[in-house]
């Protein structure tokens, strides 16, 4: 069973709906023992930085994911639940992340006639190699819906990158804390792959 927090942040069914369909039983809660004794858990999420990490810190979820990470509980990020990982956001320049990660959320700029939000597919290149990615070539296509991306302070994290202008850190993967800033869910036979390698990976 794959624990899937409810902070209302939104993405979550599609997320389930997903992991239903690999045959994975999914408990969407906010329940503090039921997160820390989960063999998976996956943070999803859409919507302003800001606001997502009152969210958290109204249900008491902090404290519960940083414990959860600490665990060793594999555990995956999926794009604003990617962001909240990290240090912090432009979106909301005096709100703290989770900082389980070091890095910054900074806006995608705009320039030469390209659209922001970032709606739509791109592919990946993979400086490293990384668990969730295992049989997937690259060049591969997944579906973004961002406003703004990810720079992680440890290059030897990012899994996956893709360019919008700017050099994108889509994935990370450090120890069991992995995540996507693009909807594996939405990403047709590839998403499914990179979910059924997240449902693979043990403690």
């Amino acid at each position: 069973m794959v624990v899937v927090i409810d902070y209302d942040a939104g993405n979550i069914k599609s997320v389930e709906k997903a992991l239903n369909s690999l045959g994975e039983e999914v408990l969407i809660t906010r329940d503090k023992d039921t997160i820390l004794n989960a063999k998976r858990v996956i943070l999803p999420g859409v919507g302003a930085f800001g606001d997502a990490m009152e969210k958290l810190r109204t249900y008491d979820l902090v404290n519960v994911i940083r414990e959860c990470v600490k665990r060793g509980t594999p555990f995956l990020g999926i794009c604003l639940g990617l962001q909240l990982l990290f240090e912090g956001s432009e979106e909301s320049p005096h709100v703290e992340g989770l900082g389980i990660l070091k890095g910054r959320i900074l806006r995608i700029p705009v320039s030469d006639g390209r659209k922001v939000p970032h709606i739509g597919w791109n592919s990946l290149e993979f400086p490293k190699e990384g668990r969730l990615f295992h049989g997937i070539s690259e060049g591969a296509y997944v579906y973004f819906v961002h406003s703004y991306y990810l720079q992680a302070m440890e290059e030897d994290i990012v899994t996956a990158v893709t360019d919008y202008g700017v050099r994108i850190h889509a994935s990370i993967e450090k120890d069991n804390v992995f995540a996507c800033q693009f909807h594996p869910e939405k990403s047709s036979d590839v998403g499914m792959r990179i979910l059924k390698n997240f449902l693979g990976i043990s403690q």
